[in-house]
């Protein structure tokens, strides 16, 4: 079922639910600049079985409002997006999924609305924590000096995003895709080029939006509140993560209390059909504890 969440004065949000109503329900928080669709149905599917799935499309992208270029917004304000989102559709606590700064904004839920969640999982992110990793070691590294995004992602992050038609922006989505995916498991160009279809045709153009990169990520810092948590919290550990690089998800781990630590085999910062069912069951296994 589809329907429009009003999020915020003049701001209206695309959600879509799946499975039994009457199921736990598990909301899907998409990354930067990515439409609620950025979760393949085929992985919605499978985490339907047990739950009550809602995705949504985040402001500025799919069919929710674009209002950033005439009413700037922190990226603080997506985290109440999301709460507004369990609100509309009378949720009183969710699971809450997150992948990179879905995973961001799923921390922030942790931290600043604790009642609302069932459990967290975190994706493909770095911690909102000041907090230094340990190294195995026991050497203390500050988070600023943990590895950073892979060269060739930054190359591509680089050029300049040009308009040049439907064609090559579906085409810039794929190449974007292939390095995201990080190289361990084989790309499958049809399948992303399918996806991005799909989301552009959810949208109603191509065009590539820049608000989130352009909001302002001030204020985020949670660590305190992580280190006290009492919400039950995974970190998925990918090999081939290019974008929040190991060791950010064991830093994740021993800043936020309590966190698992599960790896998924051979993913990156996508999600091909290859990590669907292993991520589903870390997913599924971890929502079972709560």
């Amino acid at each position: 079922m589809e329907r429009f969440v009003e999020a915020a004065p003049g701001v209206r949000l695309w959600a879509e639910e799946r499975g039994a109503p009457d199921a736990p329900a598990l909301l899907l928080v998409m990354g930067a600049q990515t439409s609620g669709l950025g979760w393949p149905d085929e992985l919605v599917e499978l985490l339907a079985v047990r739950h009550r799935v809602i995705r949504y499309d985040h402001r500025d992208t799919g069919r929710s409002t674009a209002s950033f270029d005439e009413q700037p917004y922190p990226l603080t304000a997506l985290a109440e997006d999301a709460v507004a989102v369990l609100d509309a559709f009378g949720v009183e606590r969710a699971h809450v999924v997150g992948m990179s700064m879905g995973g961001m904004l799923t921390q922030l839920l942790v931290a600043d609305h604790p009642e609302r969640l069932l459990s967290a999982t975190v994706i493909g992110t770095n911690a909102l924590s000041s907090t230094p990793y340990v190294a195995p070691d026991g050497r203390r590294i500050p988070p600023e000096e943990l590895p950073g995004v892979s060269p060739e992602l930054l190359e591509l992050w680089s050029r300049p995003v040009e308009d040049r038609g439907p064609a090559a922006e579906l085409e810039r989505r794929v190449e974007h895709w292939q390095v995201l995916g990080g190289g361990l498991i084989p790309f499958d160009a049809a399948y992303a080029r399918e996806l991005e279809r799909r989301i552009i045709a959810h949208t109603g153009h191509h065009h590539a939006g820049t608000a989130h990169a352009r909001a302002d990520c001030s204020g985020m810092e949670r660590t305190g509140q992580l280190a006290a948590t009492e919400v039950l919290t995974l970190i998925t550990s990918a090999p081939a993560e290019p974008v929040a690089p190991a060791p950010h998800a064991e830093h994740l781990a021993q800043v936020i209390r309590g966190a698992r630590l599960v790896e998924i085999p051979g993913m990156g910062h996508a999600l091909p059909r290859e990590v669907h069912a292993p991520l589903a069951a870390a997913i599924l296994e971890h929502t079972g504890r709560s």
